[in-house]
């Protein structure tokens, strides 16, 4: 897997082919994140889409799509993209509603990139792995975690030699759990279903498929600490840490191997403890270990009007969407952010809709 640093981007009109693109939705989440991100893209936006018409003609006049439309049916009929990106919502009962609308795209065969989360159960994950191989279409659900700069130089530190086997892992991430008794109904679950995917994506990219887990869970916030095993045999925790201080950094993950260990702090700050010795025990007088074995850190300076200050690069959003475009160009499938991945964390949460605390369970990974 590419991991691109230091390398120059482009910008949109730098490119000599751009790939044909429709935009369905047109909310608060894809006008920060998402519509700004394109102008780093090999796209064309032809035709912008949204329930309400007003706000599709709004947003196509100021990211230069020719064309808009209420009906999404309609567009993909009339314009026939190449590739369909899906920011939408939930519908009253607590469905994604991205999940039909991806299936319409691969049957008017177009590609799709969907906001996560991709659906509302495995089982319409797996419809939509089934259209996807009878269309021939892809689907890649928006997993920027596992985009950022932070985690891409995790992952590849991990899997250098010298890191050695992974043997634990630790994530926090503030978010909070309702009752048992409530988990099946979906409107209660909206916010875990929808931010669910940022530790469960970060730990599948990681460590790979989970071979078992239990959790316990307090409730006065709906906050939970998990005991995972992995199928490698690695072991770890995600404590969702629901009642943090909206004051504080949300997240923080550590990857430990057999004698060193690497921390991503606040999303953007790496710090890889290289293995090394302190010294002997009552006899080093000094803390400063040699050069070949110091600890190595990055974070951002934040000064420069660079494109890595720009949290369209930090949060992964522009990494995840040229990954789409790159693949839909070259003809391929998407290497992360695959219906696979999404199905791996809808297990988690389904575990976690129906699994009483204290209790083993196992997500069904090679069903």
């Amino acid at each position: 897997m590419r991991c691109r640093i230091n390398t120059d981007f482009r910008y949109q009109f730098e490119y000599p082919d751009r790939l044909p693109v429709a935009f369905i939705g047109a909310g608060g989440h894809s006008f920060r994140n998402v519509y700004p991100a394109l102008q780093y893209l090999p796209v064309d936006l032809r035709a912008v889409c949204d329930v309400e018409k007003d706000r599709a003609a709004a947003y196509a006049r100021m990211f230069g799509a020719p064309t808009y439309y209420a009906d999404h049916r309609e567009m993909l009929d009339r314009e026939s993209p190449r590739a369909v990106l899906v920011v939408t919502g939930y519908d009253e009962s607590g469905r994604v509603q991205a999940t039909d609308i991806a299936a319409d795209c691969l049957r008017a065969g177009a590609h799709v990139w969907t906001e996560k989360p991709t659906a509302a159960s495995t089982e319409e994950v797996r419809e939509l792995m089934e259209l996807s191989a009878e269309t021939g279409q892809f689907v890649m659900t928006g997993l920027k975690k596992v985009f950022t700069p932070a985690m891409e130089k995790v992952k590849a530190i991990i899997s250098a030699e010298e890191f050695g086997p992974v043997s634990s892992v630790a994530v926090r991430y503030p978010q909070s759990m309702p009752p048992l008794a409530d988990r099946q109904d979906l409107v209660a679950m909206r916010s875990f279903l929808d931010h669910i995917y940022h530790p469960a994506a970060v730990l599948n990219y990681l460590m790979g498929p989970v071979d078992r887990l239990s959790y316990e869970w307090e409730p006065v916030t709906g906050g939970s600490v998990t005991s995972l095993r992995f199928t490698s045999g690695a072991v770890g925790t995600m404590h969702l840490a629901a009642g943090s201080a909206g004051t504080s950094p949300l997240e923080r993950v550590e990857v430990v191997g057999p004698g060193g260990n690497v921390v991503v702090e606040n999303g953007v700050r790496i710090t890889y403890y290289r293995a090394g010795s302190r010294g002997t025990y009552g006899r080093a007088p000094s803390f400063v270990v040699d050069d070949e074995v110091a600890p190595l850190m990055w974070e951002p300076e934040f000064s420069l009007g660079q494109l890595y200050n720009k949290n369209l690069f930090y949060l992964g959003y522009v990494p995840e969407l040229l990954h789409f475009c790159e693949a839909v160009i070259a003809g391929r499938s998407a290497e992360k952010g695959t219906l696979a991945d999404a199905l791996a964390i809808m297990q988690l949460f389904e575990l976690y809709r129906d699994l009483p605390p204290g209790v083993t369970g196992r997500p069904a990974i090679h069903d």
